[in-house]
């Protein structure tokens, strides 16, 4: 449960080694969050990253699980033993890969994993969560969207079009959800520089995984359903949908 001060006391971050997750997860420490599972590939990076946690902030407990977005029929086992620890107070969806677009585009297995793994493993994990918090009564499910949700852009359309279908999930979710004590916010950052980035040229107001995590604290405390990182893209994506495509298409995007 909640302390008085409104943290998350247990934390699940599925994408245990996500930058973005890591940041949260190290915010909310701050604020009380005793109890942190990361959930990955088993993998040196997501042992590092749990021992980053214990030695660098005042967690009490941090576990690994392993979890496989693309290993499907597994979501129900793993995710399962770790509510079987104890009632969850969040649940950060923030896994997910860029993919190579002009690579992909003559690739289709290619496409179809970047597919997989941003829609149906997240569709999958979200939806055994969803059903763990809604069984508990209580919770927050947090996912990570994209800008590029709002509008497939012909330089990322794999990737935009997958969390697309994913955004449009989580607000169904949330919909469904309504009135059973679990929250879901949707989360949708412009351009972090991260790992997953790295050698691209930023975008207009690039943004970085702190930011995120402040967002994300913030958006929690005030029991917000959409998070826009920063929030100056609301309104310039607002302007972007609205385009005709004519002149969309000639755009530099």
């Amino acid at each position: 449960m909640k302390d008085a001060f409104g943290a998350p006391q247990s934390v699940l971050v599925l994408g245990g080694t996500s930058e973005i997750g890591l940041a949260t997860a190290r915010r909310l420490i701050a604020r009380r969050t005793r109890r942190v599972w990361l959930a990955g590939r088993p993998s040196p990076g997501l042992d590092s990253a749990a021992e980053a946690l214990r030695c660098r902030t005042r967690v009490e407990e941090v576990r690994t699980v392993d979890f496989d977005a693309l290993d499907t029929a597994s979501h129900q086992e793993a995710l399962g033993k770790v509510f079987a620890e104890g009632d969850i107070d969040l649940v950060l969806l923030a896994f997910g890969v860029l993919g190579d677009q002009a690579r992909d585009e003559t690739d289709p297995p290619a496409a179809v994993r970047v597919a997989q793994t941003n829609y149906t493993g997240a569709v999958s994990a979200g939806l055994v969560c969803a059903g763990a918090l809604e069984a508990q009564g209580h919770g927050s499910l947090v996912v990570l969207s994209s800008v590029a949700a709002e509008r497939a852009r012909r330089a990322n359309f794999l990737y935009g079009s997958s969390k697309a279908g994913l955004d449009a999930f989580a607000q169904g979710l949330g919909d469904a959800l309504y009135g059973t004590g679990v929250h879901v916010m949707v989360v949708r950052p412009g351009f972090v520089r991260t790992r997953m980035t790295a050698g691209l040229t930023p975008a207009p107001l690039a943004t970085t995984p702190e930011a995120v995590a402040t967002a994300i604290e913030l958006g929690l405390r005030r029991r917000t359903e959409t998070v826009w990182v920063p929030g100056a893209l609301r309104p310039v994506m607002a302007a972007v949908r609205q385009l005709p495509r004519p002149l969309f298409r000639r755009l530099p995007l």
